[in-house]
Parts: structure tokens; sequence; C-alpha cells
């Protein structure tokens, strides 16, 4: 997931730029706080529809009867909806407005729901889940974008601490609803994804409602420009390698909480009711927000580095809480796991964004978003794999001992990294 740049959010960046260049020299505008509310809901509720199924993945293996690899095959395959719509659908809405971006988006992530709700097998899984990665990393840039240009120029800040909430807001409620319907509601396959669907409705006719801000440049579809753009340059290397480890050792420790703590709790701790894998999932997202806030006006490398030190006893404490049958070290472990994600995540995007040249941001940043994508997901299915061929417990020591020696290495390199960096530009973007 500052010292104080405008970078705590994946897609905040990509904000900046899209505002037109004598609109990004006003003084901060006072919005109205309908629209703000309206537009960040698209963000929540888009990361609200990546983890619903969170606590459900247990249900889905009993149903289905896939094993450990699939299931973190299916949470991994979201990953790929995010990289596509980073490299492809990332700069849409700039050309043809945010709302036509915005509902037709609503829309996919309503599909996702469908799919998991009709699912007939594994592959409706898969479709759902790629389907959702799709609708947040549109939902998530549109929705930053305009948040930046309702707030005004000199208001991004306070854009992009929105569009953070926001996004964390969605991870912890999305696990908590859809653990305590499924536990306590009828139809636990059904309920969760009925009422994600009138959440999106509700959050759609608010959209529909809400004044465009972004003159649509295009009429036809032919004519939207693609560019995607990756690569870091050559002497940037060396300063761009501690941060870009960091985010993947940071959205590793996510992956492994949105993928596979409902297994953990119930082969680990025997838990079997889906509410508490939900509640779960939503300390961690409630931390997070809290430490966003909190940390706000730590310099980054300040915020990366106690994002990295605190993974350590995070993961420490996952294994002790697994080898000790303990929930309440696993409740620790989970604040840990929060407050790294935030310091971590946020620290090394914003280093990120000083080191990048001004000609090359965009480029860079995207670099630096892949490695986080990667981290999401091929930790998890390594954990996946180990389980499948040693022990569910054997997978979590491996993993923990990998992700703490890449934050070891990490913080050794930043600290062997002297060169200087110039001050981060605030006109910078994402893609």
């Amino acid at each position: 997931m500052t010292g104080q740049s405008d970078a705590r959010d994946p897609v905040a960046r990509r904000a900046l730029t899209s505002l037109p260049r004598a609109e990004r020299s006003h003084e901060t505008r006072q919005p109205s706080a309908r629209a703000v509310l309206a537009v960040a809901s698209i963000i929540a509720v888009a990361f609200m529809g990546s983890v619903i199924v969170t606590p459900l993945y247990s249900l889905y293996q009993r149903k289905f009867g896939f094993s450990e690899i699939t299931l973190t095959l299916i949470y991994a395959v979201y990953v790929v909806g995010n990289v596509v719509a980073l490299l492809l659908f990332g700069q849409i809405s700039d050309q043809l407005g945010r709302k036509p971006v915005a509902l037709p988006a609503l829309a996919l992530a309503a599909m996702s729901a469908l799919l998991f709700l009709f699912a007939h097998s594994t592959l409706w899984l898969f479709l759902g889940r790629l389907s959702i990665g799709l609708a947040v990393g549109i939902l998530s840039g549109t929705g930053t974008a305009w948040l930046a240009e309702q707030y005004g120029g000199s208001g991004r800040s306070r854009a992009t601490l929105t569009a953070a909430t926001a996004n964390l807001s969605g991870i912890a409620i999305g696990p908590l609803v859809g653990g305590l319907l499924a536990q306590y509601a009828p139809a636990p396959l059904k309920l969760p994804f009925l009422a994600y669907m009138l959440t999106l409705a509700i959050v759609a006719v608010a959209i529909a409602c809400t004044k465009e801000t972004r003159q649509q440049r295009i009429h036809k579809l032919t004519d939207l420009r693609v560019h995607p753009r990756l690569g870091v340059p050559r002497d940037r290397i060396g300063s761009f390698t501690a941060p870009s480890v960091t985010g993947f050792v940071t959205f590793a420790v996510g992956g492994l909480y949105f993928a596979l703590i409902p297994s953990i709790l119930i082969q680990d701790l025997h838990v079997r009711n889906v509410a508490v894998g939900g509640l779960v999932v939503f300390e961690l997202g409630l931390f997070a927000a809290s430490f966003i806030v909190l940390g706000r006006r730590l310099r980054p490398v300040t915020a990366m580095s106690g994002g990295l030190v605190l993974l350590l006893p995070a993961v420490a404490l996952v294994v002790s809480a697994q080898a000790l049958h303990s929930m309440p070290l696993l409740l620790i472990a989970t604040a840990f796991a929060g407050a790294t994600m935030a310091l971590g995540y946020r620290g090394s995007l914003e280093m990120i964004n000083e080191i990048a040249p001004d000609d090359r941001r965009a480029e860079v940043v995207s670099s630096y978003l892949i490695a986080c994508f990667v981290g999401n997901s091929i930790p998890v299915i390594g954990v996946g794999v180990l389980s499948r061929f040693t022990d569910p417990f054997i997978a979590s020591v491996v993993f923990a001992c990998t992700i703490a020696t890449l934050s070891i290495a990490a913080l050794v390199w930043r600290k062997r990294d002297v060169r200087p960096r110039k001050p981060a530009d605030n006109r910078a973007t994402v893609g």
C-alpha cells in the first residue's frame, strides 16, 4: 500500500498528469462531499469485489474438490487482469472521460460476481477472478484521476489519501461482508455476491449522477491510444532494486492473507467458521488503512524501512501461530502485516518516484508495479505447490524464510545505495 509525496496508491500517480496543465496550477478547490463520496466508492467497491471471495475459498474447494495449487492459481489469475489493465487500459479514461469508463467497469465487476454466483466448475472461478482483476485495474485508475480533478491541482495529496483510504476500506469490508453472510445467512455461495451486486448498482447510480470532470477527446474506439511502457534506466537500476524488492515482499504478504488465510485457519487452527477468516482479513485492512493515515508524514525511506522491519515479526508470528495453533498469535501477526503493507508499499512507491527520470517516470513506476503484482502471485503459487508435495506448515516456513531474507537484503541494499536523489516531481504519473 510519506514524506509528503502523492504516491500512497498504486494508480495515484496517474491522476497527477491527467489534469490539464492550467488546472494543475490552480489553488485547492473544495469539492462536493457527495461527489467525493461517489467517486471514492468506485475504488472501494472495486477492491471489495477483489477480496469478498477470500473467506469463501474453502467452501468452493469443498464444492468442486480442487487442490491447494488450484486455489492459489485461482487467486493469482486476478493479477493477470491487473497487469492487462495497467498496460493496456491505463489511460483510457483520459481519452474517453471518467464516467464513460467507470460505468462499464462497474458492469465488468458485476459480471465477475455473476460468474461466482452461477459457478458450475472451477473454470467459472478463474473467469470471475480475471474479470474482477480487470475491473479493479480500470476503476482504481479512473477513480484516483477523478478525485484529483475534483480536489484541484494543489489538492493532490488529499485526493491521494482519499483514494488510498477507499482502497483499504474496500479490502477490509469485502471479506467481512462475505464471511458474515456465508456463515450466518442462507445460500453462502450466493448471498455475498447478490449483496455485492446491489452495492455495485447503488454506486453506479451515484456515479451516473456525478459531474464529469474530463472532456471526451475521442468519439470512436478505433482512435484510442494504447502505449504500454516498461523499463528502468541503466544508471537507476541500483536505486530501483530495494524499493522494487520491498514492493514484491509487501504484496507477497497481502497475497498470503487474501489467498491462504482461510486454509491456515481450517488446517492449522482448526477454525471452520468462515466469518473468522473474513474478520482476520478485515483486521489486516483496518490496520493498513490506519497506518496509511498515521504514517503520512514519514519520509519515504523511513516508511519503507519501517515496513521491511515490521515484516520480519509478521511472517514469524504467522508461522508461530500455525505451529502453536494460536489465534491470538495470528491476530498479532495480522496487525504487523497491516502496518507492513501500508508503510512498505507507500514508502517504496514514493522512493521509485524520487529516482525516476521525468521523461521515463511512467515506465519506471509501471515496472515497479509489475514487481508488486509478481509478488502478489508467484509466492502464493509456490506455497500451494509446496503444500501439495510436502506439508502446508513446511510451505509456510519456506515462504516466511524467503520473504524475510528478501526483506533483509532490501534493507542492506538500501543502506549501500547512497546515490543522491532529486526531489520527487509531483506531476508524475503511473501510466
